[in-house]
C-alpha cells in the first residue's frame, strides 16, 4: 500500500496540511491551549484560537511558534500530531513521509528541532523545504529553468524575499516582520491614539477589514471596542483605514526595504528576469490591502499576488514531495 505523502506549512500563525492527491486539507491556527496546573492539553488549533485572551489563570492558550521558529518543543510536537492524525486518519498503514516549511534564514539547530520534532509526531521520512522554493512552486511557477522568479512570502512570523533559479535560491533575506507585527503595530497605534487597549484578535480583524499600505482615495472605517485606559470601561472608537497605513508604515517599509536588499544583490542577469517577469507575493500577509501597489511604486517592478497566497506554501510543499519521488529530482 502506498504510503501518504505529506507536506506541512508550519506557519507561526497557522499551519496547513497538504495530502497528495487531496490537496489542502487542513487549515488551523498555530495555537494550542493547556492547563497548567495538569500540563494537559486542552485544545488545539481554531479551538484555542478562541480562546486567546479569554482564559481562566489556570489555561494559557500560547503559540508554540515564534517568529517562524519552535520556541516550545513539547507543545509543537504534540501540535504536530494531532494535526497529522486529523488531516490522514488513523486509517494509515505505514507512516507518512512528510515534508516540512521553514523560513529560510533558519539556523541548522532549529532546522533539526523542526526535523526531530516531525519524526516524534509519527513521520517515517522528513524532507525540510525552504519556504521561497515551497511558495514558488505553490504559485505555479517553474522554478527548473535557468530563468529568476522573484517570490516575497509574507507569513505570520517572518517574511522570506528570494530570487530563484534552476530549483534552487540564488538571493534571498528573511526578515521577522511580518502579518503579527502588523497586529502589534495597530494594538501600539490604537492605544496611543485613542487610549484604547485591545486584543490580538480584534487588531487582526481591524488588519482584515480596513488595513491599508497605501493611500486609498475612499475611506474606510470600522468601530472598535477595547477598554478605555482612562476610565478602565469598556469603550467603543471609530478607527480609519488612513490610521490604518499610518500604524503599519513603518512594518510595511521594513518589507520594501527587505526587497530592495535582495534586488540590489541579484546578479544582472537575473534582476533583468525579474523586471520581465514581475514580483510574486504569497503568505498571508500578502493579503493587506495595497501591498502589492507599494511595493511596485518602491521597486518600478510589477507586482502581483499569487491567485490563492495562504495556500500557496503548503501546496508548494506536497507537490515538493510529489516532485522528489516521482523522478528524483529536486532532493536536496
Amino acid at each position: 500500500m502506498n504510503s501518504t505523502d505529506i507536506g506541512i506549512d508550519l506557519g507561526t500563525a497557522s499551519i496547513l496540511v497538504y495530502v497528495k492527491g487531496k490537496g489542502v486539507v487542513l487549515k488551523e491556527p498555530s495555537v494550542v491551549a493547556f492547563d497548567r496546573d495538569t500540563n494537559k492539553i486542552k485544545a488545539i488549533g481554531e479551538e484555542a484560537r478562541l480562546m486567546l485572551g479569554r482564559t481562566p489563570g489556570n489555561v494559557v492558550a500560547i503559540r508554540p511558534l515564534r517568529k517562524g521558529v519552535i520556541s516550545d518543543y513539547t507543545v509543537t510536537e504534540q501540535m504536530l500530531k494531532y494535526f497529522i492524525q486529523k488531516a490522514i486518519g488513523r486509517m494509515s498503514f505505514r507512516k507518512p513521509r512528510i515534508s516540512v516549511c521553514v523560513p529560510s534564514s533558519i539556523t541548522e539547530v532549529e532546522k533539526k528541532a523542526v526535523e526531530d520534532a516531525t519524526y516524534q509526531a509519527g513521520a517515517r521520512e522528513v524532507s525540510i523545504i525552504e519556504e521561497p522554493i515551497a511558495a514558488a512552486i505553490g504559485a505555479g511557477i517553474d522554478i527548473s529553468r535557468p530563468c529568476g522568479n522573484m517570490i516575497v512570502d509574507i507569513g505570520g512570523g517572518t517574511c522570506d524575499v528570494a530570487v530563484i533559479s534552476l530549483d534552487g535560491i540564488v538571493v534571498s533575506t528573511s526578515i521577522k516582520v511580518a502579518g503579527d507585527d502588523f497586529d502589534e503595530a495597530i494594538i501600539r497605534y490604537v492605544r496611543k491614539k485613542h487610549n484604547l487597549l485591545i486584543g490580538e484578535r480584534t487588531a487582526e480583524d481591524i488588519k482584515i477589514n480596513i488595513g491599508t499600505a497605501i493611500q486609498r482615495p475612499d475611506q474606510k472605517v470600522m468601530e472598535v471596542r477595547g477598554r478605555d485606559l482612562i476610565t478602565g470601561l469598556p469603550k467603543t472608537v471609530r478607527v480609519t483605514s488612513e490610521e490604518t497605513r499610518d500604524a503599519l508604515k513603518e512594518a510595511t517599509s521594513q518589507i520594501v526595504e527587505a526587497v530592495h536588499s535582495v534586488l540590489e544583490r541579484t546578479p544582472p542577469e537575473l534582476a533583468a528576469d525579474v523586471v520581465d517577469r514581475g514580483i510574486v507575493l504569497t503568505g498571508g500577509g500578502s493579503l493587506l490591502s495595497g501591498l502589492e501597489e507599494l511595493i511596485e511604486e518602491k521597486t518600478g517592478i510589477n507586482t502581483v499576488t499569487a491567485e490563492d497566497p495562504m495556500t500557496a506554501v503548503a501546496i508548494g510543499t506536497g507537490r515538493f514531495v510529489e516532485l522528489t519521488a516521482g523522478n528524483g529530482r529536486l532532493t536536496e
